[in-house]
């Protein structure tokens, strides 16, 4: 059962929303937020830290989390939106850092960037991206907050509004066939995403938040309408709907207001189809608050489309991107691994041929001298046993053992005796009996009885001895033991008809 986080960190407070996949089934089970204490970045890692112990219950984590997403602030990334030949789908990578250089304002080397293909967007002959490009030190500032905060790294690092792209599975409304928006409302900043049938186009963070309002009430809508301005220029369409979030989402009057000044329906970000019985009412009805934070932690399941830039120096071990660039390697220590065990098979086969050869020329030996018949497979062996069996009308098994000399002694002692035995010895038809008794009577009685046993012949007691420290008596019982049924009738040989014709003749 997956336990993944997505923290959003934000200028005031640090939200986390705790996501667990289950047999198919996605839930949403806690959220938390935690306000930053105003002394520098150690303050963000306690908050991280605080958030994080809130949301989890204990059993979560003493189990540890499977993953974790963040994403570093619009404001520290730049997003394009490029068009380049289809013939560069293949070197795409190449073609990108070329066409980046000339429109971010710092240096590529010390970046890292991932794009996206615009599928709903076709040009003929050529492909529309959307590429996001950050520092390397910005990117690995947020790693390292949360690997200090929790001892383990996040295993995605997403770029500003883009992560909100993950919503787009779980709530229908961003799905539209018309192109609707995201804006998520900060108290120093806000981030807008536009999406066109479902799939992130635009994003964008202005420098206007919910602070100073009402006073500021008109920069921001302003700032809004230049955001869907500039979509508009890149060939995009203007929104339908404008949906809500964050602590901004949740300022009286935003909605009114906005809808009246943009033109277009503004609402609150609509509740997610997840499984959210394990929230509270009050965490239900502050769900839009934690659209980012939600958001990032469904980026983990896989689905929904957004950015990481966990990517080059950055990439995480366990993500695709490593192995990706590690193929080569993976692939010759496959080849390696293929090799050595083309090699094992073949000297194991070798090895039980030559193995085969000699238990075949063993098989041979032993049967010439048996059985007078070379045998060469075990087959042919046992062909031959048949023959000989057949052949043969003695018995193998005897008529009595010594299982049946145990009986018979133990029918010979009465009840009223007391007797035990210390040894008793049968070979090749010899038995030897070992016991102690009251007195010598005892023993002769015994003897007595076991000679009247068709299969038990010359009984007869060897000898007596007073057992020591006991006025009981030791004794020796020898017999011989064969049934009759085992004595073997030599057939009596066919006179030589041949002869004795010949005999008669020469007597005439």
């Amino acid at each position: 059962m997956p336990t993944w986080l997505g923290i959003d960190i934000g200028k005031k407070a640090v939200k986390v929303a705790v996501v667990r996949s289950s047999y198919g089934k996605v839930a949403l089970t806690r959220l938390a937020s935690v306000e930053i204490a105003p002394d520098g970045g150690g303050g963000v890692v306690l908050a991280v830290r605080g958030a994080a112990a809130a949301a989890l219950q204990l059993q979560e984590q003493a189990q540890g989390l499977d993953a974790i997403a963040v994403a570093v602030d619009g404001s520290r990334a730049a997003i394009h939106r490029l068009v380049v030949p289809a013939t560069a789908e293949k070197q795409l990578v190449d073609v990108l850092t070329y066409e980046l250089e000339a429109h971010v304002p710092f240096d590529l080397a010390g970046a890292v960037f991932d794009w996206r293909l615009l599928e709903h967007r076709p040009k003929d002959g050529q492909l529309a991206i959307v590429a996001a490009v950050a520092r390397i030190e910005d990117v690995r500032g947020r790693i390292d907050i949360v690997k200090e905060a929790l001892s383990q790294e996040p295993e995605r690092v997403g770029v500003g509004a883009f992560a909100l792209g993950a919503l787009v599975p779980y709530v229908g409304a961003l799905a539209d066939s018309e192109t609707v928006a995201v804006v998520d409302l900060g108290e120093e900043s806000s981030e807008v995403l536009v999406l066109e049938q479902g799939e992130p186009v635009f994003a964008r963070t202005t420098s206007t938040g919910t602070k100073g309002l009402p006073d500021t009430a008109e920069r921001l809508a302003r700032d809004l309408r230049v955001s869907f301005a500039a979509h508009q220029a890149q060939g995009g369409n203007a929104p339908s709907c404008v949906y809500l979030c964050g602590d901004g989402a949740f300022v009286s009057g935003a909605e009114g207001f906005l809808s009246g000044s943009l033109e277009v329906r503004v609402e609150r970000l609509p509740e997610p189809t997840l499984d959210l019985t394990s929230l509270g009412h009050q965490e239900l009805l502050d769900l839009p608050r934690y659209g980012k934070a939600l958001a990032l932690g469904l980026s983990l399941a896989g689905r929904g489309a957004g950015m990481n830039l966990r990517r080059g120096p950055l990439a995480f071990e366990r993500g695709f991107a490593w192995v990706r660039e590690r193929v080569p390697v993976l692939a010759g220590l496959a080849a390696v691994i293929l090799v050595s065990f083309v090699f094992s098979t073949w000297a194991r086969l070798h090895a039980v041929g030559k193995e085969h050869a000699v238990l075949e020329s063993a098989l041979g030996l032993v049967t010439k001298e048996v059985l007078g018949t070379e045998a060469t497979s075990a087959q042919e062996a046992q062909d031959l046993l048949a023959k000989e069996a057949a052949l043969s009308d003695e018995d193998p098994m005897p008529h009595a053992d010594a299982f049946d000399v145990m009986v018979l002694l133990s029918e010979a002692v009465p009840l009223s005796m007391k007797h035990d035995i210390e040894e008793l010895d049968v070979q090749k038809g010899h038995v030897t009996v070992r016991g102690i008794v009251d007195s010598v009577q005892d023993a002769q009685s015994i003897a007595s009885t076991l000679s009247g046993d068709k299969c038990l012949s010359d009984v007869k007691v060897k000898s007596t001895t007073q057992a020591i420290g006991s006025d009981r008596q030791k004794y020796v019982v020898e017999f011989d033991l064969k049934c009759p049924e085992d004595n073997k009738t030599v057939p009596k040989k066919k006179p030589d008809v041949s002869s004795a014709t010949a005999g008669n003749s020469g007597g005439k």
